[in-house]
């Protein structure tokens, strides 16, 4: 007779399968280890990573790079004194200039030109040293900027698009560990307050950790394999989503893994019945998010698009690692990882009050006069988005005002008659003569001269009449496009005006796909059309209520001149992306409660009440990760981590609790259409007339 089989070889197996994800993870990390270390080394942050991808002024940008030297880097040294330049001051600027001009090739010998009333005089410099290599125009701004220095009382700015450029690197190269360390720890403050526990909150922020150097390693991956554009703004981004996204799914399986350790004996086996349970809400969430950023690849903005990857790694990356490595730490660690509030086999939850099934509660009494009410509010609220300010200048960009913003500035005040910042022209070399009469016939033009010639091409240097990023500028600008044919028009204002009209074009095409795209995985998890467009709905609604309140706050109360052009459009697919998120956390518990026969108003207050609290501690870590991004010196960071965590907030706490309850109370089994859930189910047969009891009459 044969032996019988052991029952503790399934035990064993189980107790093996947590020990082979960790050491794959492991093993991975390893070898990801000398990839997302050459991140930091592919970023770029050159006006042609933001610039769109085809306009003139990324062609200016290119052919310049293609030019002996390379691409300029223009300076403008500003010498100032508010009583007005002494002798000795000219002086001290020439000796200065002459320095610089010594150490450094110049494209042509500077010219001081005074400005009217005397208190200003700027020398513009140019110099292709440096070409497109980020570490050399840094070193040779800064270089000038230890020459050109203050001297009794004058006082001395270096500006110029060569300097912004300098200044908003230092900004983004900062972003890295600052971004990270701020994000882990508010992170870890949220995760000690939910969980109530001095070691839990330890496992789902360190497999974060985890996943976010895995996703540097598969940026890096991506940036070599296919040439993705890798920014501190998309990096930054990629960093929080990580970390946001990551640990709300940590929450959700971690409060279902709690919730089967009460049922279920073993910790493996509550593990797998966790997963089951809320893994294809995980799996729908993180690919809803995925497949609005990819949508990102559509923009014509070099920026948003290398975004999409980026983001779209971050949060497949923190998927894969809360669905792996954190169910094997969890059964590793057993029930003693919940101390004190360890969840006892055979024990039922502690009753308390929720505040949540209060809220279903009144939005079930009267969900038509909840809904009239929450829409009205939204719509209210989302007039605010005409308050707007206009597009965001570049001496506007930063919270703290650098050298270059400085000098642009006095250069504004001191030459208001004049431009002050240079329009670049790229015409075929053959037509240089013609191109440079007919830009110096243009209206709007104060001067043009003619600098380097190569590979075909001539390089025409233009002075506007009017101010940079002025409307005057900007209609110079839009003349010299009509009336050249054949050649490109760029250089910093012409860089902003394209910024601008590619945001509307992109926000035009994305959108649409964003919600294309984010519908198509909804109706596959919830088989139903209504419940996934009353969803979309509520986040859309949610994006303008965000844009609205913004619009009452970013310019009244925090003295921002103007807002990021990709400011609509980023924060909608955002929104969009992750709002859907907890949408899908009630719906999806909603569905499996309706499966259970529950009737579709018990079943929506019944997954509020289950999930309430988790979508409220998930809404909570998100918001707060987006709010690190308001501490950063860079407005249209700021900007865009204020309209996020204000839309994450208003989507858990007033869409999801009231919102959507309400709604699906109001439409009972219609939320499920066209699915079977949308159809009453068959009445109980009958009872036989002999198995009836029969009540005697009085």
């Amino acid at each position: 007779m044969g032996a019988a089989p052991s029952i503790t070889t399934p035990r064993r197996r189980r107790r093996a399968v947590p020990w082979v994800f960790l050491g794959l993870w492991i093993v991975v990390l390893a070898l990801a280890s000398p990839f997302a270390a050459k991140l930091s080394d592919v970023q770029k942050d050159r006006p042609v990573d933001y610039l769109p991808a085809s306009a003139d002024s990324t062609e200016v940008a290119k052919i310049q790079d293609q030019l002996p030297g390379g691409e300029a880097t223009e300076l403008v040294l500003v010498y100032h004194r508010d009583g007005g330049l002494t002798p000795a001051d000219r002086e001290t600027a020439g000796k200065q200039v002459a320095e610089i001009a010594g150490a450094h090739k110049l494209v042509a010998e500077p010219k001081g030109v005074p400005s009217k009333d005397g208190t200003t005089l700027m020398y513009p410099v140019a110099s292709t040293e440096p070409g497109q290599d980020e570490e050399k125009r840094d070193a040779l701004v800064n270089d000038v900027r230890d020459v050109a220095r203050d001297e009794g009382g004058l006082s001395v700015d270096v500006g110029g698009g060569g300097a912004f450029d300098t200044d908003a690197s230092e900004v983004y190269n900062a972003l890295g560990g600052p971004l990270l360390y701020t994000t882990a720890g508010v992170v870890a403050l949220l995760l000690i307050l939910i969980y109530r526990s001095p070691f839990l909150w330890l496992v789902p922020l360190a497999v974060a950790g985890v996943a976010d150097y895995f996703a540097m390693a598969a940026a890096y991956g991506l940036n070599q394999a296919f040439g993705t554009s890798v920014s501190g703004q998309s990096s930054g981004i990629m960093t929080i989503l990580v970390f946001g996204a990551g640990t709300d799914y940590a929450l959700l399986l971690v409060a279902r893994y709690r919730e089967e350790l009460r049922r279920i004996e073993q910790p493996y086996d509550a593990m797998v019945a966790a997963l089951r349970g809320c893994g294809p809400a995980v799996l729908a969430s993180s690919g809803t998010v995925a497949a609005g950023l990819l949508c990102l690849l559509a923009a014509d903005l070099n920026s948003s698009r290398g975004m999409g990857p980026l983001g779209t790694v971050g949060v497949l990356s923190a998927l894969v690692a809360m669905l792996t490595l954190l169910p094997a730490v969890l059964v590793l660690l057993g029930r003693r990882v919940f101390w004190p509030l360890i969840p006892a086999y055979g024990s039922a939850p502690k009753q308390r009050r929720s505040l949540f099934a209060a809220m279903g509660s009144s939005a079930g009494r009267r969900p038509f006069a909840v809904l009239a009410s929450g829409a009205v509010l939204l719509g209210a609220l989302a007039l605010g988005a005409f308050n707007l300010p206009g597009s965001l200048k570049q001496e506007d960009s930063f919270t703290k005002t650098p050298d270059s913003v400085a000098a642009m500035e006095t250069l504004a005040a001191a030459y208001p008659e004049r431009g002050t910042q240079p329009i670049t022209v790229m015409t075929p070399a053959g037509d240089a003569p013609g191109a440079l009469a007919e830009i110096r016939g243009t209206k709007g033009v104060v001067g043009a001269e003619k600098g380097r010639t190569a590979k075909g091409w001539t390089e025409i240097s233009v002075l506007a009449s009017s101010a940079p990023e002025t409307p005057g500028e900007t209609a110079t600008i839009k003349a010299l496009r009509d009336g050249l044919d054949g050649s490109y028009v760029g250089g910093s204002s012409a860089q902003q005006l394209d910024l601008k009209d590619t945001n509307s074009r992109d926000r035009a095409l994305v959108v649409p796909l964003v919600l294309a795209a984010v519908l198509l995985v909804l109706v596959a998890l919830l088989r139903s059309l209504v419940a996934p467009l009353l969803l979309l709905a509520a986040v859309v609604a949610v994006w303008g209520a965000s844009l609205g309140i913004a619009g009452l706050v970013l310019e009244p109360l925090l003295g921002f001149e103007g807002t990021d052009p990709g400011l609509g459009l980023l924060s909608f697919v955002f929104l969009v992306a992750l709002g859907v998120d907890y949408g899908i956390f009630l719906m999806h518990r909603m569905r499996e409660e309706s499966l259970k026969g529950a009737e579709p108003g018990a079943a929506a207050l019944t997954a509020l009440r289950t999930t309430g609290g988790v979508i409220a501690s998930a809404g909570l870590v998100l918001a707060a990760t987006f709010a690190v991004l308001t501490n950063m010196p860079l407005v249209q960071l700021v900007e865009l981590g204020f309209v996020i965590a204000v839309g994450v907030l208003l989507d858990t706490f007033l869409v999801r609790t009231y919102l959507v309850t309400s709604a699906s109370v109001a439409l009972g089994r219609k939320v499920w259409w066209p699915g079977p859930l949308s159809r009453p189910r068959p009445a109980a047969p009958a009872a036989p007339e002999a198995d009836r009891v029969r009540v005697p009459s009085p």
